[in-house]
């Protein structure tokens, strides 16, 4: 019972603001109504816009109490351009319309039920004090014990009324969700920007790792090899000739050969990390933070297997800040987190440096950003001057 009267109270704040906030709608109305015939004269014309992106402040109010209420955040519609043209300006004005009708009214229900409820049960035991008796909030006079029932009863069930008053809030924020909320073709075409956006940046990193490593096997591994191609021919010319400097030459030839497959080898880790199907996540997350210069403490709160693919971009996203850390940032300690469920892996890395990194620094942040976006993941980064920084990385692992 606690509980439900806690959700009445709460229903009618809402209600209550709600009609005060209808008086607004009703004034910004009417302001929208004088730019609009202001407009044949062109003194409106230049307001226009204006006007349009002042209405969105006390619209904001009612999109941030309608997502409290309801528990869920309603994202703003608007996009960058002109009002005039954004179709969430129309929605805007006929959820003011529609507020502006019904709020006052609801709101004053919701305040004066209870009250005249009351007063009706407090008419009904005191009626006999008053001379010639008592008028009762529904304007009726009690002058006898029958009326003072039929005003105790009326009363009573005025006050039962505000139980009802929950789901008449939320029928109110449900329409404000409705028509304050991005329109559903909105968010299918913003979707698609975004999709488009995350793939652009998954090609774009697909094509600088090909580069990275054409670059990696042209420089390192391939020149190697062509290095004891040519020792393995002075060699074989130098047989008959000099058979110790041919000796010489195979040695020179046989140490290469184990540099370039040494060189191989980290190609390849940069590829997909064998630790990572060997110990998991976690444990080749332990093993970067072990290598580190900088002391690192690694907590692991969900050591559950994701797909390969997502494993590997946690792997190069937390290879990459910590070489960040250890070029740019001058602290002492970092702190590795990993986190989430079965749909998402939470990467936060926290260091107490100097602080100040910027993605535009070239530090190597923009390219962990373009690995997160390429599977539709998030960065956040947090990173005053004087520290501390705080990278935190959402990657889905769903299908």
């Amino acid at each position: 019972m606690i509980t439900r009267l806690r959700s009445c109270w709460s229903a009618i704040r809402y209600l209550a603001v709600g009609a005060a906030s209808s008086i607004v709608a009703w004034l910004v109305l009417v302001g929208m109504l004088f730019v609009l015939l202001m407009c044949p004269f062109g003194v409106g014309i230049p307001a226009l816009p204006i006007a349009l992106r002042l209405i969105r402040r006390p619209v904001g109010f009612e999109r941030r109490r309608a997502a409290r209420l309801l528990g869920e955040p309603i994202p703003e519609p608007y996009r960058s351009g002109n009002p005039v043209t954004d179709p969430a300006s129309r929605r805007d004005l006929g959820w003011l319309a529609f507020h502006g009708a019904t709020g006052f009214v609801i709101g004053i229900f919701a305040i004066g039920l209870p009250l005249g409820g009351l007063r009706q049960m407090v008419t009904a035991l005191v009626w006999p004090t008053v001379p010639g008796g008592m008028e009762s909030s529904l304007g009726f006079m009690v002058t006898s014990w029958p009326m003072a029932a039929l005003s105790a009863i009326t009363g009573v069930g005025m006050v039962a009324l505000i139980f009802l008053f929950p789901r008449v809030a939320r029928w109110q924020a449900s329409v404000a969700r409705k028509l304050l909320a991005p329109a559903p073709g909105v968010v299918l075409t913003d979707r698609v920007v975004e999709l488009a956006a995350s793939r652009a940046a998954a090609l774009e990193a697909h094509g600088a790792e090909l580069r990275r490593l054409e670059r990696d096997l042209h420089d390192g591994t391939q020149a190697r090899i062509a290095a004891v191609v040519l020792q393995l021919g002075i060699a074989d010319s130098l047989f008959d000739k000099d058979p110790q400097r041919a000796r010489e030459l195979l040695g020179k030839a046989q140490d290469t050969a184990t540099g370039a497959l040494a060189e191989l080898r980290t190609v390849v880790r940069s590829i997909h990390p064998p630790l990572l199907s060997d110990r998991g996540l976690d444990g080749a997350i332990t093993a970067l933070a072990d290598r580190c210069p900088v002391p690192c403490t690694v907590d692991v709160h969900s050591s559950s297997r994701r797909p390969a693919a997502v494993e590997a971009a946690a792997y190069f996203v937390v290879a990459e800040m910590l070489a960040n850390i250890t070029k740019h940032s001058g602290a002492e300690h970092a702190w590795i987190t990993l986190d989430g469920n079965a749909d998402t892996l939470l990467i936060e890395i926290r260091d107490d440096g100097h602080g100040g990194a910027d993605e535009s620094g070239g530090s190597g942040l923009s390219g962990i950003r373009k690995r997160a976006e390429a599977f539709d993941g998030t960065l956040k980064l947090s990173s005053p001057v004087g520290g501390p920084t705080v990278l935190k990385v959402e990657l889905p692992c769903g299908s």
